[in-house]
């Protein structure tokens, strides 16, 4: 019955690949032009083997900051062109001025030349073989969903819209006492349980998703056919796991009130040496970011008293660890009586924010008054953005473990910030809490890591809100 099925790779494993080649055409293309032209800036020899370690470092790392690793960028002509290009002038600048671990400086700007060119042509024509001749067809995993009939729109979407090369095929209706006739939702094809496993065969299905919350709507028929598929070599996974591996966020809304007996918290919420090393980076860094906000108060002030005219601090309300309420420090971004109205989210195109706040939000500098309130304790460079009182009251009404953020510190930047834009309604509320919960349950140096390198692309590419 087992069929050769086409070869996919996971998201990790595509970001994996892409690393890899990227730091390979590089450094195939610098030895080509070594040896075809007067190049001798790069040298490939046992005594500077760590050249070639740097530079890949250089890579990867620059490269995360451009999205060079975020796989709806790496799949997108036009994006890739730009990331690629911003990925290998800043590389090459960072490794021209780092002589210390990096070949000395050469005299002959033609070198510098040879470098550049060898570093952005192999990179642009890579990723462009890749956008044409990869991303396009060899990365496509097609799938089947067994699900309650009204739920089908709604996970093709979150599945589809994570990951552009993940295909539903159809879908097998579980809830077995609904009596409505099989039909079409979402484009996708309503699939009848007794053909279930001959789908699969004949539209060379990898995988079976199961995302039914009722725990008796699998009848035995499909249940046989689900044995028989993984007796086969068919790997069939709950809805809830694929989910938070292509989004990295929790679906807290098919995750059952008793969450917690699934839902293992990070160890390193309880790490004390963990907890202390932050600690004492948030100092360091706080420390670093304070000293860049006075230097740059003077044209802060500047721009306050050209574009806000009025006060240029604000302190509001937020929740904390534990729930506790603390004095949040802001640079002011709107209007005088922005809330004689009464406390509402602020939305896209917001006409209460000023032209510098406009500034000052999409840059995050906005944010830098709070290095005070990461010293003082209220708040960590990395974690859920704090709420206001009056909102987690309203959120929390209608969206269950809200409160659940409240396990950790609040931060200047998180996961949620770094992967969504900001949120105007309950309903983004809702995602951004995915992401935040996805972060308690993964919380590691690596994921802080993570969420710093795309603190910087936010910056960079003027994402604020």
């Amino acid at each position: 019955m087992m069929q050769h099925k086409k070869i996919h790779f996971e998201i990790s494993e595509r970001k994996i690949l892409l690393r890899i080649f990227d730091i390979f055409w590089v450094l195939l293309s610098l030895y080509i032009v070594g040896n075809y032209f007067n190049f001798s800036y790069f040298q490939f020899s046992t005594s500077n083997f760590y050249w070639t370690i740097v530079l890949g470092f250089y890579i990867t790392l620059i490269g995360t900051v451009f999205e060079m690793y975020n796989l709806q960028v790496a799949s997108h002509q036009f994006q890739i062109v730009k990331s690629t290009i911003l990925t290998a002038s800043t590389t090459v600048l960072v490794y021209l001025l780092t002589p210390i671990y990096t070949p000395v400086l050469p005299s002959n700007r033609l070198q510098i030349f040879y470098f550049f060119v060898a570093v952005l042509s192999s990179l642009l024509i890579w990723r462009l073989i890749y956008v044409h001749f990869l991303a396009s067809g060899r990365f496509i995993k097609k799938v089947i969903l067994i699900c309650d009939g009204e739920q089908v729109a709604e996970l093709v979407s979150a599945l589809e819209n994570a990951d552009p090369h993940y295909k539903v095929m159809g879908f097998v209706q579980s809830d077995s006492a609904s009596q409505s006739p099989m039909s079409t939702a979402h484009s996708i094809t309503a699939v009848p349980a007794n053909t279930l496993e001959q789908f699969v065969i004949d539209h060379a299905v990898s995988e079976v998703v199961v995302a039914s919350q009722k725990s008796d709507a699998i009848s035995a028929r499909i249940y046989n056919q689900l044995i028989h598929l993984l007796e086969n070599g068919y790997i069939i996974r709950e809805y809830t796991q694929v989910y938070e591996s292509i989004t990295q966020r929790i679906p807290v809304q098919y995750v059952a009130q008793d969450f917690y007996r699934y839902f293992p918290f990070s160890r390193s919420n309880q790490n004390h040496l963990y907890l202390l090393v932050v600690r004492l980076i948030e100092i360091v860094l706080s420390l670093c970011g304070f000293l860049l906000t006075v230097a740059l108060l003077p044209l802060i002030l500047l721009g306050n008293l050209l574009g806000n005219r009025g006060k240029l601090f604000y302190t509001q309300d937020r929740v904390g660890k534990n729930g506790e309420v603390f004095k949040i420090l802001k640079f002011r971004t709107m209007v005088k009586n922005a809330e004689k109205d009464g406390a509402v989210f602020t939305t896209t195109n917001d006409a209460r924010i000023t032209t510098f706040g406009k500034f000052l939000r999409k840059t995050r500098v906005d944010e830098f008054p709070q290095f005070i309130n990461i010293l003082k304790g209220d708040m960590g460079v990395i974690g859920p953005r704090p709420e206001r009182p009056v909102f987690v009251s309203e959120i929390a009404e209608k969206m269950p473990f809200y409160e659940t953020r409240h396990v950790i510190k609040p931060g200047l930047t998180g996961w949620a910030q770094v992967n969504y834009s900001y949120g105007e309604t309950i309903e983004d509320s809702l995602i951004k809490l995915q992401y935040d919960l996805y972060y308690i349950k993964h919380r590691s140096i690596f994921l802080d890591i993570n969420i710093v390198l795309k603190t910087f692309s936010t910056i960079l590419f003027y994402r604020g809100q």
